[in-house]
């Protein structure tokens, strides 16, 4: 699919400028609406919420709200352009959050001198919010800031660019590797990148299964290797106790690739290398790491995920983002911890083994889809996504002890 820039800008600037607006809940036409709404009548929930605290979740919108916070340093694959430059980004996340969840969300663009002004904005703001979406930060910052906003709030903290990425390309590959009659706790593993996706995907990946020691991963200076002395505590995780220093060295006999890094940067000679019926996902945006076209024609038993649209297996983060929001949100949880991570990758890794549904199909574009090397993941169209994820996140944060409330009853039924 191709998109042009006139048409993107006129997209984001007519009929109205922006995506996102502000809509009424309650009647606002006559006078005793407006003393309910406002003075003499708002007076009784702030005196109940000044009581319990809980009562906000009755009496606001807190429980339906999620801020998506971002201070520009890392937008998409532009980079550091500053946070008003974030907006459009923060909006588009805001739109995904209410077409797909039914989330009120809000965009917030924080200028700060020090990751600590940042992080002390956010948690200063937080309470007024169900959760905290973090969004397009740079690594390494990225990591200190979420945890130290997890212990700072008591509502759930979710950088997505970390765990959405990770959550949805796990659950992609342990279906591909399944259809390759490979096993995650057996699989050599290349991560060519070692920022914020790149670490979160490959600790989950562990979480799934998958052996520390058959990672190898790769950033700007080559293998991140115990012998070099410029890594950071992040990368230090990853560091194998190997002689391999290339790509070319650690994609030999590989089973899985991960791209998260550039485009362009694995070649078909390097391709060729990899183990027979390898997995790769190629996630550079907007150029992969490798097109689908180059690959399936020097490899014609690779399975290939990209993060674009316009090729079979898009990894994309609408696939989780929404839906572990609404089941936090649905249950008050404080966290969003790895139990509910893990149920969100099973969940959506067992929704594409089902048929399709027609009508998304149809929103797709396509006469049939079924599970195998070009249908991996599920369609972000498809509404079983909303039940299924959802449920499954809110019944691992009661089960794990971080939800505030019981399941509701008949939850997504």
């Amino acid at each position: 699919m191709t998109v042009l820039k006139e048409e993107a800008l006129k997209y984001h600037e007519y009929p109205i400028p922006g995506k996102i607006c502000v809509g009424l809940t309650k009647s606002a036409e006559t006078v005793q609406d407006l003393a309910l709404a406002y003075s003499p009548g708002v007076a009784e929930p702030v005196r109940e919420i000044a009581k319990d605290p809980a009562n906000a979740y009755r009496y606001t919108g807190k429980g339906n709200s999620v801020a998506v916070i971002s201070n520009g340093t890392a937008i998409l694959g532009l980079g550091n352009l500053g946070p008003l430059a974030s907006k459009p980004v923060m909006e588009g996340k805001a739109l995904l959050f209410k077409r797909f969840a039914n989330i009120d969300s809000f965009d917030i663009e924080v200028k700060h001198k020090t990751t600590e002004d940042f992080i002390n904005t956010v948690a200063n703001i937080a309470d007024t919010f169900g959760g905290i979406n973090l969004e397009d930060i740079k690594a390494p910052e990225c990591f200190e800031i979420e945890r130290r906003l997890i212990e700072m709030c008591d509502v759930p903290i979710f950088h997505d660019d970390q765990h959405g990425t990770a959550i949805v390309t796990s659950a992609g590959l342990i279906n591909a590797l399944e259809i390759q009659n490979k096993k995650i706790e057996s699989a050599k593993i290349v991560c060519l990148g070692a920022g914020a996706a790149a670490i979160s995907c490959m600790e989950l990946l562990i979480k799934c299964g998958a052996q520390r020691e058959q990672i190898y991963m790769l950033d700007r200076n080559g293998i991140v290797h115990t012998r070099r002395d410029d890594l950071n505590e992040y990368k230090k995780l990853f560091a194998n106790n190997t002689d391999k220093r290339t790509l070319k060295d650690a994609i030999c006999g590989a089973d899985v690739f991960v791209g998260v890094s550039g485009p362009d940067l694995l070649s078909p000679e390097e391709l060729k290398l990899m183990a027979p019926n390898p997995v790769v996902f190629a996630c550079s945006n907007p150029d992969p790491e490798i097109t689908p076209e180059l690959a399936h024609e020097c490899r014609d038993d690779i399975i290939m995920a990209t993060g674009r649209s316009d090729y079979p297996n898009q990894v994309n983060n609408v696939l989780c983002f929404p839906f572990i929001f609404r089941g936090a949100l649905d249950v008050r949880a404080s966290a969003i911890n790895d139990e509910m991570k893990i149920a969100a990758v099973k969940a959506i890794a067992e929704l594409a083994r089902e048929p399709v549904h027609e009508a998304v199909l149809k929103a797709c574009g396509c006469d049939s889809l079924t599970f195998g090397k070009d249908y991996i993941i599920p369609k972000p169209m498809d509404p079983r996504l909303l039940t299924r994820v959802s449920k499954a996140v809110a019944q691992a944060a009661v089960d794990s002890g971080v939800a505030g409330i019981p399941m509701p009853e008949n939850y997504m039924e």
